[in-house]
């Protein structure tokens, strides 16, 4: 595949906001430590510390959440060298969603990897390891219930509730039955686990492991006792909700949106089957949804014996997750960053290292069919990005036999009425109005010619508007982006080497659009 990029600005899909980001305006700057330059990464290295007694806990759960599952040495290497004082990761996190959901999800995981590689290359004297951090927790089923591969929807019906990464996935096994080949990766998935986090972990390694990634799933009572002293201050003095609320009302008087919006208490409460918001009324907390209250005392007592029971929303987990990982980069995409633009508050506050926001990886995949139509049509990298209108508006301006859009006309036209609007004044000034609405008349004639004469001239050349629709189809679905649509199966079953391929093209530090051609 030959490697391609588009600068994310042209391609007119991000939100101001990230596009100021990538572009380092200095607007954003107060919102964020370190822009993710390979170069600044020697300060993000000195300025994180992590103690050796979480490091341990860190180490211990990973030992405890990889026992059943075999994996590559790689991976056992990177595990126990989290232990050690010069290790650090760099962080991607992410939906359980079914079948790996779209293909975001794999460029997510491969920028993390290859932004190890690269960091390792620049500073060989530390050891970087990359980590997926599963949304275990997440309770929003419609998020992952479904995949797209080959134009068809598959959508998992299931009636449990609460973090999906406790549901069980057996069910899967009637869309497994439905794949238009054998995936045996998900049959072992999904078929062999008990819990949807096992089965993603089993999948994620199978995938990745012998790149050295690491799987994290943060549901774990040693964990959470990491993070307890936090968890126990915001509930009792809503700090981040605070901070949360001053960096929107600036990023706002800066001209920008806000992502993420924090509440009192950003933590749920959890257990099986349950994950509802917890809220204060007076001295009392209750847990909506349920009839679970408790007075402050027993408050900090649920906090001190089971910490597990406390789930971050999304404002508090990246806090939880830097709290609990050497972290110096996190890889997500527009929205992430966004968000994460309003926590740096949190993190002063708490004195924790904020990381290095790192946009992920974006990619478009064309192929082979599509790679032949998008030579025959000569279109650009950026042509892609350009509405089906524009694109066939600029092919029959530059093909047609005739220009359909009559400019020189309706210049000549301007002129005569202009001559005649002259002449009127000269004779009767009253008569301009007329001449205006008559000019109008004509213009609105010379439209509907204009008009009639680009239907004809697509008509002659319906082939490369054929053409033209196709590609559009292809690469952004339903007008999307295709990373935000298609499973990575759509070019894994039909090229076994598209991970690996990924893998060797996309560079974690190069933050444009990458687009890959399957010549």
């Amino acid at each position: 595949m030959k490697l391609n990029q588009v600068s994310l600005e042209d391609t007119e899909c991000f939100a101001p906001i990230f596009i100021d980001y990538i572009n380092q305006k200095e607007a954003l700057k107060p919102f964020y430590q370190t822009f993710p330059k390979l170069e600044n990464f020697d300060d993000l290295i000195k300025n994180r510390q992590l103690s050796g007694a979480h490091r341990a806990t860190l180490v211990d759960v990973l030992t405890e959440q990889y026992g059943p599952l075999e994996h590559t040495e790689a991976v056992e290497y990177n595990i126990h060298s989290l232990s050690s004082a010069n290790t650090y990761t760099v962080t991607t996190g992410h939906q359980l969603n079914i079948f790996t959901g779209p293909l975001y999800f794999i460029y997510k995981i491969v920028t993390v990897i290859n932004a190890c590689k690269s960091l390792k290359a620049k500073y060989p004297d530390a050891h970087f390891v990359p980590v997926y951090w599963m949304a275990s927790e997440d309770h929003d089923f419609a998020e992952i219930s479904h995949f797209n591969l080959f134009g068809k929807k598959y959508q998992w019906e299931n009636d449990q509730t609460g973090p999906v990464g406790r549901m069980k996935p057996y069910s899967l096994n009637r869309l497994i039955d439905q794949l238009p080949e054998p995936v045996p990766l998900f049959e072992q998935a999904y078929l062999d686990h008990s819990t949807l986090a096992d089965a993603v972990r089993y999948y994620v390694n199978e995938l990745f492991g012998d790149q050295g990634l690491v799987v994290v799933d943060a549901d774990h009572k040693k964990l959470k006792s990491l993070f307890a002293p936090i968890i126990e201050q915001e509930l009792f003095e809503s700090k981040s909700n605070e901070l949360v609320a001053k960096a929107s009302a600036e990023l706002e008087t800066a001209g920008y949106k806000n992502q993420a919006f924090s509440r009192e208490i950003n933590f749920f409460y959890m257990e099986d089957g349950l994950r509802e918001r917890i809220v204060k009324e007076g001295d009392t907390f209750k847990v909506l949804n349920t009839e679970k209250t408790f007075s402050a005392d027993e408050m900090r007592a649920l906090i001190k014996a089971s910490p597990e029971v406390f789930s971050p929303n999304v404002i508090m987990r990246p806090v939880y997750q830097e709290v609990i990982l050497p972290n110096l980069a996190y890889a997500g995409g527009p929205s992430e960053i966004a968000y994460w633009l309003q926590l740096k508050g949190i993190f002063d506050h708490y004195q924790i290292a904020f990381p290095a926001l790192m946009p992920r990886v974006f990619g478009l995949v064309v192929n082979k069919s599509l790679e032949k139509k998008v030579k025959k049509l000569k279109l650009s990298d950026r042509d892609l990005f350009r509405s089906t209108h524009k694109l066939k508006e600029a092919y029959l301006k530059q093909h047609g036999e005739n220009g359909f859009g009559l400019e020189s006309e309706r210049a000549e036209l301007a002129k005569v009425f202009e001559k005649i609007k002259n002449k009127a004044e000269e004779i009767d000034g009253s008569l301009t109005g007329f001449i205006g609405a008559e000019g109008a008349k004509s213009f609105k004639s010379l439209e509907n010619i204009a008009k009639r004469l680009k239907k004809a001239e697509e008509q002659n050349n319906d082939t490369a508007m054929s053409q033209i629709d196709t590609i559009k189809e292809k690469l952004f679905p339903n007008d999307g982006l295709q990373e935000r649509h298609d499973n990575f199966l759509t070019f894994q079953l039909n090229h076994p080497e598209f991970i690996a391929e990924l893998l060797d093209k996309f560079d974690a530090f190069d933050f444009r659009f990458h687009i890959l051609h399957d010549e």
